[in-house]
């Protein structure tokens, strides 16, 4: 074997890969040590950034599409083979693409010796270890690469049928809990039990992790594609009965109706089925969801507002504004406070609704940013507004992940400060939505609005079942009545007097009743004989710009 390994030349060699290289997705190469000269299979040049598949200065070409930060690692263990203190190499570093990406590759080789000893050639192979792989021992299936295959195989002709994509739900628990042995063996009984129920001309492929494939080009329609996920479902839930509940788990399933698809592109295909199974899984698990192209149109505007308030906050907030609503006192009828507003609007897409964007930005935590600065713009113009209405007072709104997710109590805090503002300068106004009693992280903030002498409205007061429960934890001093329980009182008698017991149960336990929504003088007269503290709505002023809110209210 050694003389062969001797006999062989690199001409040889070179004439050999040459007529692998159409059949290999790895790449062979040899490394004259004598001459400094390298040869790898013509494909390299295909995927990396190298000009040439055969060079002499091995190390200084190596260099043009070796990763900088691994390539004294590599020139290192290089001059150790050429000088024989290595006869075997085995490295995991990174080489550049040709979009000049980092690619992963395992460099494995043997060196050979010469008639007198000497280090004469490394021969080896470079494979990508972060490729994908062909198939999955696990589950015994082609995996992500032949569905790719099967979906190309007939790009020349309009498919029909379906595709599904199927996802075990909370896979990560079992893992957690039982084991990945445990989690790799109800892998492999999943698959048993998606093909105990598939057609013999529909296939089976594991995409990643616990999500797998269903590709059925016989054009079977979408009611039969949703026919077969119930079969799936139950032959899963006979495997559980089986294994005695030893663990319960469910599967959530995109389905793709092929004929209604003009890009049937493999890229395509799977971005298509990744948003359908991210949208069985989003309603609730356990369920199957046909792709809606109306609904996948309201992904994108929301993956495309979302890149839009990214790129505002990194500019500056350039694009968010902050709006002011007075709010009256019902005994003066004088101005007293005013409720900042969040609004956003870009060129691109133009104005935007708080209801579509503030929980786009409670999704991204973008809510802290851009709270801290609304923050600061609403102490801002209250310090300004003080100069004409001394004890004027703002409100702010405050999202659950501001409280969960930052310290927001310590923001405010630092506000009043570096404004010259008193604690009742400000009130931070919070909703039933999102917040737990039981929450420690959110009943020590209320305690710490308190003790900071900081007022509190509990806004939409009416609108749930548990509010009562709220007003022992959160210790508000205002509470707020949302306008679609104002319009009720206003258009039926009995729903009037359960507001008007409101109000005096609220000033019983000696807090502040802000009643909103009102629109018409009449409104006003109505609502005022219940004796609420403070009005809000378009009869005093719709929202506005703070130049605009000056103007109206104030100068």
């Amino acid at each position: 074997m050694d003389n062969e390994k001797k006999s062989i030349s690199v001409s040889q060699f070179s004439s050999i890969v040459e007529i692998l290289n159409p059949s290999m997705d790895d790449f062979l190469y040899i490394y004259d040590l004598q001459n400094d000269y390298y040869y790898i299979s013509p494909g390299a040049v295909e995927r990396f950034c190298m000009d040439s598949n055969e060079f002499y200065d091995v190390s200084g070409n190596h260099k043009k599409f070796v990763h900088p930060d691994d390539f004294d690692m590599l020139a290192a263990e290089l001059d150790k083979i050429v000088e024989g203190e290595l006869t075997a190499h085995n490295m995991w570093y990174r080489w550049i693409d040709k979009e000049g990406k980092a690619v992963w590759i395992n460099c494995r080789g043997q060196v050979t010796l010469d008639e007198s000893g000497k280090p004469q050639f490394l021969v080896g192979c470079i494979n990508e270890i972060g490729k994908t792989q062909a198939a999955d021992n696990i589950s015994g299936l082609l995996g992500e690469k032949g569905l790719r295959q099967e979906i190309e195989k007939h790009a020349d002709s309009k498919k029909s049928g379906f595709i599904m994509r199927l996802g075990i739900d909370d896979f990560r628990a079992i893992n957690e809990n039982r084991g990945f042995d445990y989690g790799d063996m109800i892998l492999h009984k999943t698959v048993e039990c998606i093909q105990s129920v598939l057609a013999p001309e529909q296939k089976l492929y594991r995409i990643v992790a616990d999500e797998f494939a269903i590709v059925d080009f016989t054009g079977k329609s979408e009611a039969l594609a949703h026919n077969l996920y119930c079969d799936i479902r139950w032959a899963i839930n006979r495997f559980i009965e089986e294994n005695e509940y030893e663990v319960f788990y469910t599967l959530s399933a995109g389905i793709l109706r092929l004929d209604d698809l003009v890009n049937q592109e493999y890229d395509n295909l799977n971005k298509l089925s990744e948003f359908s199974l991210a949208e069985a899984k989003k309603r609730g698990k356990n369920q199957s969801y046909i792709y809606n192209s109306t609904d996948y149109a309201g992904f994108q505007r929301r993956r495309k507002l979302g890149r839009a308030m990214r790129q505002s906050v990194n500019n500056g907030f350039q694009g968010f504004d902050t709006h002011f609503q007075p709010i009256m006192n019902i005994g003066d009828g004088k101005l007293t406070m005013a409720e900042t507003l969040l609004r956003f609007q870009t060129e691109e897409i133009g104005s935007v609704s708080p209801i579509e964007f503030i929980p786009l930005l409670e999704e991204s935590s973008l809510i802290i940013p851009v709270g801290r600065w609304v923050l600061h713009k609403a102490m801002e113009a209250c310090k300004y507004i003080q100069r004409y209405v001394p004890n004027f007072c703002v409100t702010v709104n405050l999202s659950y992940v501001q409280i969960q997710k930052s310290n927001i109590l310590s923001d405010i805090l630092e506000g009043l400060e570096e404004y010259d503002l008193s604690p009742a300068s400000i009130a931070v106004e919070l909703t039933e939505s999102g917040f737990l009693e039981s929450d420690e992280c959110f009943i020590r903030f209320c305690s710490g609005l308190q003790e900071a002498g900081i007022r509190l409205a509990l806004d939409d007061f009416g609108t749930g079942y548990s509010n009562f429960h709220y007003l022992y934890d959160m210790s508000p001093d205002t509470i707020k009545i949302d306008r679609s329980f104002t319009v009720k009182a206003l258009e039926n008698d009995y729903e009037y007097g359960l507001l008007k017991q409101m109000v005096e149960m609220v000033h019983g336990i000696n807090l502040k009743m802000c009643i909103e929504g009102i629109e018409t003088e009449e409104e006003l007269k109505k609502i005022s004989k219940m004796g609420p503290d403070y009005i809000q709505g378009y009869f005093f002023g719709r929202p506005c710009a703070f130049d605009t809110f000056l103007a109206k209210h104030i100068t």
